[in-house]
């Protein structure tokens, strides 16, 4: 439709200008057009539903665009677009209030995002962020935004030499347990979907300013009010090069290839942290660590816990990718396998199993590729990664399960890890090295009939894997615990009557997905920090996020915390 810079050149960049201007608008919600309609059309439609004239709107804006598929093929864009009036129009809110049903239109008072103003205490060294993904990279925007001059750390290396050594190991199969789908600048999001959604509320604005932050380092304006914002991993891997170099442009200092060993503590107080870098011990002293770790950063973990650092097990879910052709999921959601502007169609789904369990869909890819994300050598995990244009020929997604503490047979903090671990070493014994494919028929029978298969299996049906990284056919039922090989057999039986064809016997499943979560909560309080003064849990990995938009919200509330209390830093 050609929205995407149209709407935001001609009336976002007016936004702070405007919202000083005003104290309230009217937010009008369920405009529905057809996915070729352009702006103008937009705004008549609007103008029609609340009774005005377009010349007496002197402001308009996208809030949110979402697809209304409810009569299929007929399909529809619905918008919510905030608008105001002229004043000699605005004897007319009241009535518009009043004839219009409440869930269609509101009066709302605009807020802008805010970052606090600097606080008191004088900082004698520059704050720490360990890890540069969302959680990271926000935090240390921000303070470098505001003139806090933080050091940033990654163990892996940088975007643009990361992408080369994760292309090398999908076709090679040599890992560099440093540089892959999971350590590195960005994070393990960066080779994903980029899917941007999250059910935080935002009351404060941040999630809004994430994706600003986004837009203004290169992703697409349309993220702005998409209600299934996306990046992709070509466009992603940019948007990371140049925050960046914001970060840098702005007094910040980051660092490649370095790794924290250790922290020092004092008196239950941070006092610096120790590092390695090119195979020499280094320390850096300071009174702010930020453990913007990923989730997989095992080794740390247990590092940490050694330290003494409070920490818990929590729970998360394990479970297996599944391919469906991208054409029968656009015909279950569109009514059509060619949906053309409106883009490869998303789904989501859920069950509960009869023995308790949940299964859902996470992380759905459409046109996308399931990767080899594994990052340490004789274990196996997968994730889900599209392009930008979610062009290629099969979806997937990854069914899972949850599993709680009580499930890893042990009440040690770390008992989670050493139970992704197994699931891991199993699934890459299965495959070989290989990420391990199988049929669902064959899973299915080998889950209820504890039917052994073999390499031998048919692998003559219509679907063939789509993946970065090699493959091999074998038999997933020995992976994943019995209940929980039960329960996804269930729930995608149960997912057919949602989605038709979605339990086809020729669709495949690819494992292991181990990684939806961090396994552990690294504890912190009401300021944000662990008991030990100084330290800042963030993040996905330190178990206070689930995704890239979340985690990175979390890293700008840590930065907020900072600068209430601490001015800004002078180089």
């Amino acid at each position: 439709m050609g929205l995407d810079k149209r709407i935001y050149s001609r009336y976002g960049r007016r936004k702070n200008q405007i919202k000083q201007e005003r104290k309230y608008m009217l937010r009008v919600s369920q405009i529905k057009v057809v996915p070729e309609a352009d702006l103008d059309s937009i705004k008549k439609k609007t103008a029609s539903v609340i009774g005005v004239k377009v010349t007496d709107m002197v402001h308009f804006e996208i809030v949110k665009q979402s697809i209304d598929a409810r009569k299929k093929p007929l399909i529809y864009y619905s918008y919510t677009v905030d608008v105001q009036l002229k004043n000699d129009a605005n004897t007319k809110e009241a009535q518009i209030l009043k004839r219009l049903k409440e869930n269609q239109v509101t009066q709302i008072i605009p807020k802008a995002y805010q970052f606090p103003e600097e606080g008191k205490e004088r900082l004698k060294y520059r704050p720490v962020i360990v890890g540069m993904g969302p959680a990271g990279l926000f935090c240390g925007y921000m303070l470098a935004k505001h003139g806090y001059a933080p050091i940033l750390i990654e163990r892996g290396k940088a975007v643009e030499e990361r992408t080369a050594d994760v292309e090398k190991f999908w076709e090679t199969g040599i890992l560099d347990t440093e540089s892959n789908v999971q350590f590195g600048e960005g994070g393990a999001g960066t080779f994903s979907d980029g899917k941007l959604n999250t059910l935080i509320k935002d009351k404060d604005g941040r999630n809004h300013e994430v994706l600003r932050i986004f837009v203004e380092n290169g992703a697409p304006e349309k993220i702005l009010y998409d209600a299934k914002p996306h990046i992709g991993t070509d466009v992603l891997t940019e948007v990371v090069r140049n925050m960046r170099n914001e970060i840098n442009k702005n007094g910040g200092e980051v660092h490649f290839s370095t790794k924290m060993d250790s922290l020092i503590l004092n008196d239950k107080k941070i006092s610096g942290i120790c590092i390695q870098n090119n195979n020499e011990t280094k320390e850096i002293p300071c009174e702010n660590v930020v453990l913007a770790l990923g989730h997989s950063a095992r080794d740390t973990f247990y590092e940490l816990f050694e330290q003494k650092i409070p920490m818990e097990a929590k729970a998360f879910a394990v479970g297996l990718r599944m391919e469906h052709p991208q054409s029968m999921i656009n015909e279950a959601m569109y009514g059509m396998e060619n949906p053309g502007t409106l883009g490869a169609a998303p789904y989501k789904v859920t069950a509960k199993a009869s023995n308790g369990r949940g299964v859902y869909s996470f992380c759905m890819c459409p046109g996308g590729y399931v990767v080899n994300a594994s990052s340490e050598e004789g274990r196996l995990a997968v994730n889900g990664m599209s392009y930008s244009d979610r062009g290629s020929k099969n979806a997937n997604s990854a069914l899972i399960v949850t599993v709680t503490p009580e499930d890893f047979g042990s009440d040690h903090p770390l008992a989670g890890i050493a139970f992704q671990r197994e699931l891991e070493e199993k699934a890459y014994k299965a495959g070989n090295g290989k990420i391990p494919v199988q049929k669902y028929r064959d899973y299915k029978d080998s889950v209820l009939k504890d039917l052994k298969v073999t390499d031998s299996v048919s692998i003559s049906d219509e679907m063939t894997p789509n993946t970065k990284g090699q493959y091999k056919y074998a038999d997933l039922a020995d992976i994943l615990p019995k209940e929980c090989n039960l329960a996804l057999v269930e729930g995608i039986e149960a997912f057919a009557h949602q989605i038709e064809g979605f339990n086809r016997p020729d669709a495949l499943l690819l494992g292991v997905e181990s990684r939806t979560s961090s396994p552990i909560r690294i504890t912190r309080g009401e300021n944000l920090q662990s008991d030990i003064e100084g330290l800042y849990p963030c993040g996905e990995g330190a178990g206070y996020a689930g995704g890239i938009t979340s985690a990175a919200m979390d890293g700008i509330r840590v930065a907020e915390e900072i600068a209430r209390r601490f001015k800004a830093f002078s180089l």
